[in-house]
């Protein structure tokens, strides 16, 4: 499974925080609701069953009293319903309460003398009993309905429910906006290190845009400063390097080139000798003309409005092949925003790949979506095993087929420009199936305008 991102899991805690912290708030808001309404309604029934206790045993003493008639003289209005328990029996004012709504422990605490007062559900309803104690009765009791409280309870923990999950919704828009703000810096940075892999070796960060960071935008624009002065001096090297060589070798080639004229007054072995000269100096400035262009490759491209189709056909000619093997996919644009010199000798490459390796190119083929520029080059040739797909595009590499045709004079970096050249363009280079051959695409976003 895929690990959150940071900010997913900071917004995530603000979240669960918020949402214990306002879960233990609304339990305690709630514990101390309940307690003060109940106990307040307990106060209040207690009082109520007092004062009717006390008009009862009135009623009681005037002799032979009416007790039915006593007990609805009583004024408790619809949440309190009175009932007595005489030596003779029980008496109510309705028929839905009697003994066996009165438990039979409390009964007993106040035969003997002692007011009780307990909670009890009647008929799947809370209900507050008060018994007192009564001179010539068992005990007077009182049933207060707590529906209304029990209503109330439900109405304030539905309010802190919801209170609740907007504070937790409140404590994910906070984590995700802390997040957001905590890591623009960071961002900032992923940015920076973006365009620098692109080959924007003049980007650095701000150090005062926060003080808090100052040492980590520092630390990066020193970081760049010497990577760029070692990827400068590489690319002088190889460039000084290449120049110096150019002299020697067209000494060099002009001589294998008098050699190989006169091979005719030469003896077998002699002129057997200057051919592979000959060769290996044809090679060689091959080479160094690679190494030049692999320097000049660390450098940003510079785009601009190509005719890509002219430009193909340009090179087929260049290459003495047909230039009906260009042809533009769709409806895609013939004029891309690249690099010219980049785009002719990608593509200068791709061909020269194909002749040697392929069996000569079969189509050339320039398309796109999405702004992207799509430029593909197919052969007949055997083809690239899976293996060597990847490594086939570093420096110096040659593929399978290259070593088994040993006539081949290729120096390994061809292909290597290849994807130097798409990565200045912000793009890729990659080979894929075809039958029979390979079929080398190089996609260029931003080209299609």
């Amino acid at each position: 499974m895929t690990r959150p991102g940071l900010r997913a899991r900071v917004t995530a805690a603000f979240a669960v925080g918020a949402l214990l912290l306002s879960a233990l708030m609304a339990l305690f808001s709630y514990d101390l609701t309940r307690r003060s309404l109940l106990d307040e309604r307990e106060r209040t029934a207690v009082r109520a069953a007092y004062y009717d206790a006390a008009v009862v045993r009135s009623g009681l003493d005037t002799g032979t009293p009416d007790v039915v008639a006593v007990l609805r003289s009583l004024d408790t209005g619809s949440a309190r319903r009175p009932l007595l328990h005489l030596p003779d029996g029980w008496y109510a004012r309705t028929a839905d309460v009697g003994a066996s709504s009165v438990p039979v422990e409390l009964q007993r605490v106040v035969a003997d003398g002692k007011p009780a007062v307990q909670r009890i559900r009647l008929d799947g309803q809370p209900v507050l009993l008060v018994g007192v104690p009564l001179p010539g009765a068992l005990g007077y009791y009182e049933l207060t309905s707590l529906r209304e409280v029990e209503e109330t309870f439900q109405v304030v923990g539905l309010a802190l429910i919801a209170v609740a999950i907007m504070v937790a919704g409140a404590g994910a828009a906070l984590g995700w906006y802390a997040t957001r703000h905590s890591l623009r810096p960071l961002t900032a940075v992923a940015d920076a290190a973006e365009r620098i892999a692109a080959g924007d070796f003049a980007t650095r960060l701000d150090p005062t845009t926060d003080p808090d960071l100052t040492r980590l935008s520092s630390s990066f624009n020193e970081m760049v400063d010497k990577l760029v002065h070692r990827i400068e001096r590489d690319r002088r090297f190889a460039a000084d390097v290449s120049h110096e060589l150019r002299s020697p070798l067209q000494t060099l080639a002009a001589a294998a080139s008098v050699l190989h004229r006169r091979r005719e007054h030469q003896d077998e072995r002699t002129a057997t000798a200057a051919g592979l000269v000959a060769d290996e100096v044809t090679r060689f400035q091959r080479l160094v003309d690679d190494l030049i262009q692999l320097a000049r490759t660390e450098q940003p491209a510079h785009r601009e409005t190509v005719d890509v189709l002219e430009l193909a056909r340009t090179v087929c000619r260049e290459r003495s092949l047909p230039e009906s093997l260009v042809a533009v996919e769709g409806d895609a644009p013939r004029l891309w925003w690249v690099d010219r010199r980049r785009f002719a000798q990608t593509l200068l490459n791709l061909v020269e790949n194909a002749e040697r390796y392929g069996g000569g190119p079969v189509a050339v083929r320039l398309g796109g979506r999405d702004g992207v520029g799509v430029l593909e080059v197919d052969d007949d040739g055997p083809g690239v095993p899976p293996g060597d797909r990847e490594i086939i595009f570093d420096r110096f590499v040659r593929g399978r087929a290259a070593h088994d045709r040993a006539g081949t004079d290729g120096t390994g970096l061809g292909l290597a420009l290849v994807a130097q050249h798409a990565a200045a363009h912000g793009g890729t280079a990659a080979v894929l199936d075809r039958e029979p051959g390979a079929r080398f695409r190089v996609e260029l976003p931003g080209a299609l305008r």
